[in-house]
């Protein structure tokens, strides 16, 4: 299998984009197995382009999961200069951003697929999902975790444990209710304050003093 291009979307083209664009829609509108043809045709361009840009379908499956994950990205910071009011705001930042993508239809899809296919015989989605979703995710906030607890702004001993908490303080039962058809709203106004309180009660659980003595000073 040839190499897809990079998780973060700096290397993929417009065109390459717009390739897995049209397979997420298809997942969406299909809810199920999408093949090369169906690609191609629906992205106007040959399969020839697709097995060059991706190399096999595990190939193309693997970017697309990339690229959806490449939404979700923690705020801004200066790890030379964080203080608590950027720590607190890169984490809602991330919140925010996940909390979106999960609740997108896109995603959904994406999952339902990837859930059908685990116990099937030579379905692997599942792990390609593991390795270029949630695994990568957790690659760029650990960093913040790190880099608050270098500012004495966090405190935790292993920081996947820290990263799985404040997911799951995020995260809560909205991803699976979603997965079995509920009717959940998931707006803007609301994701923004769910992250916001999911975010105050991870510094709640993992902050130091200076964190709430930074968070105190700002509130006067």
């Amino acid at each position: 299998m040839a190499t897809p291009p990079d998780q973060s979307g700096d290397e993929l083209t417009a065109r390459q984009q717009a390739v897995l664009d049209a397979v997420l829609a298809l997942m969406v509108e299909q809810g199920g197995d999408v093949t090369m043809t169906a690609v191609a045709r629906r992205a106007s361009c040959s399969k020839e382009s697709l097995y060059k840009w991706f190399g096999d379908r595990d190939g193309l499956l693997t970017a697309t999961v990339r690229w959806q994950a490449s939404r979700v990205r923690a705020g801004n910071y200066d790890r030379t200069r964080l203080d608590a009011l950027a720590l607190r705001d890169s984490l809602i930042r991330f919140a925010a951003n996940w909390l979106s993508v999960i609740s997108s239809p896109t995603s959904i899809a994406l999952n339902r697929f990837a859930i059908a296919q685990a116990s099937a015989r030579g379905g692997n989605l599942g792990a390609i999902m593991l390795a270029n979703g949630r695994f990568a995710i957790g690659e760029r906030l650990k960093p913040v975790l790190d880099a608050g607890r270098e500012a004495g702004l966090l405190a935790f001993d292993d920081t996947e444990t820290a990263f799985r908490s404040f997911l799951g303080l995020v995260g809560r039962d909205v991803q699976i209710r979603l997965l079995l058809g509920d009717a959940l709203e998931v707006v803007a106004p609301e994701i923004e304050r769910d992250a916001a309180r999911a975010t105050d009660q991870f510094l709640a659980l993992y902050g130091t003093a200076a964190t709430a003595a930074g968070r105190n000073q700002t509130n006067a």
